[in-house]
């Protein structure tokens, strides 16, 4: 039996680590078509399981709310938030922290989008859009929803609900720009860079809709994991899926986001967003 264990000891070394390694999961809020995600977002999987040398796994929700719930939950270790969102996950599971944002995401920007039955144009100043009908994106959304009402308040003076005749949320900015497309709602507020894409892509009819208005920049889209991933993967763990992002370099997965690179973040790149969420009543 000595003989046994000691020839077995060294196997046994060998494939605890395999026995008790874990699938590093995480997630995205769902701003665009979901095939559009699973695609961009599995690619991602596949980088950082390389980088990492541990199972990946990306678990696709169908809200902000969920995105947020899973991180709360411990269902997932790190997500791919808006501001808000972000903002929110943060204040729900003590210790986490922003490490990466997209080095556009540093300077973010709503367009507000009309229908071209409003016969509104483009211009520097704010538009005169009292009295139609608006769309937001999800109401979680940070270049959808919390930095559109802002400006809304901040120029016009009064709630959405009391400046429009009907407000909706269309879920995701894709779908607020079908709804203003097809006449839906009049005028709606956009993620920039999903406009910018779907335009570059063909699919939009500018000839139905266009951009009348782009709003001041602000800090957005971010990276943010959970405080005790060391504890849970390893010492160092937190540091390697930080570098790994932070040096994701391939063309094609940056283009799927779109993102020119990754740079660092912290908490407090994101206080202005959390100011803003208190003020127009969204967060306490």
């Amino acid at each position: 039996m000595k003989l046994l264990r000691k020839y077995l000891a060294p196997l046994l070394i060998v494939l605890a680590p395999a026995a008790m390694a874990e699938t590093f999961t995480f997630t995205a809020i769902p701003d665009e078509d979901e095939s559009q995600l699973r695609t961009r977002f599995e690619k991602v999987a596949n980088y950082l399981e390389a980088q990492l040398g541990v199972e990946v796994k990306y678990v696709p929700v169908k809200s902000y709310s969920a995105a947020v719930t899973a991180f709360r939950n411990n269902q997932v270790q790190l997500a791919w938030f808006g501001g808000l969102s972000g903002v929110q996950a943060r204040r729900l599971v003590p210790g986490s922290e922003a490490i990466a944002q997209g080095y556009e995401d540093q300077f973010f920007k709503s367009y507000f989008i009309a229908h071209h039955s409003t016969g509104l144009d483009r211009s520097a100043n704010f538009p005169a859009i009292g009295g139609y009908t608006f769309t937001f994106g999800s109401k979680d959304s940070t270049s959808g929803r919390l930095m559109p009402q802002f400006f809304l308040e901040r120029n016009l003076g009064k709630r959405p609900e009391d400046l429009f005749k009907r407000v909706g949320f269309s879920g995701d900015h894709s779908r607020t720009v079908a709804q203003v497309e097809a006449g839906v709602y009049q005028v709606g507020a956009v993620n920039y860079k999903v406009w910018d894409s779907m335009v570059e892509a063909g699919k939009v009819d500018t000839s139905k809709v266009k951009v009348v208005w782009e709003s001041p920049v602000y800090p957005d889209y971010q990276w943010t994991v959970r405080g005790d991933l060391d504890t849970r993967f390893g010492d160092g763990f937190k540091a390697k899926v930080t570098q790994a992002l932070l040096e994701m370099k391939d063309p094609d997965l940056l283009a799927s986001f779109p993102r020119q690179s990754f740079v660092p973040a912290d908490n407090e790149d994101f206080q202005p967003v959390e100011d803003v969420a208190k003020a127009i009543g969204l967060i306490d």
